[in-house]
């Protein structure tokens, strides 16, 4: 396997909001564990980076928590997006897109 990628500042947040859309609610672990399989085993994602995002997301209203009950039947703090979240990932993804665009005419073949 590959090296592990570098995650641009910011670019967390996006992944955790466009997965909690995706998926619906999940634990900080299983979080982390969908976008490492989201993103082919190329990001690497430990307690000391999901932990803190996901506070952060959820001081900003971008997405809330629950207790419930594991896979494992362990107790663990579910995270959901919330509508103000959804707006969030509508602009960030377009921003994204945007960049993707630029970054795209840089690698095109010269004619």
């Amino acid at each position: 396997m590959g090296e592990k990628a570098e995650l641009l500042q910011g670019t967390l947040d996006t992944l955790v909001l466009k997965t909690l859309a995706s998926m619906g609610p999940l634990h900080g672990y299983g979080l982390a564990r969908r976008i490492e399989q989201v993103s082919g085993n190329t990001l690497a994602l430990n307690q000391g980076t999901v932990y803190p995002a996901l506070l952060r997301l959820e001081q900003r209203g971008w997405i809330r928590s629950d207790w419930g009950k594991s896979e494992n039947n362990r107790r663990a703090r579910f995270y959901a997006i919330t509508p103000r979240g959804r707006r969030q990932l509508i602009r960030a993804t377009e921003g994204w897109q945007r960049i993707a665009a630029i970054m795209g005419r840089f690698f095109e073949p010269q004619q």
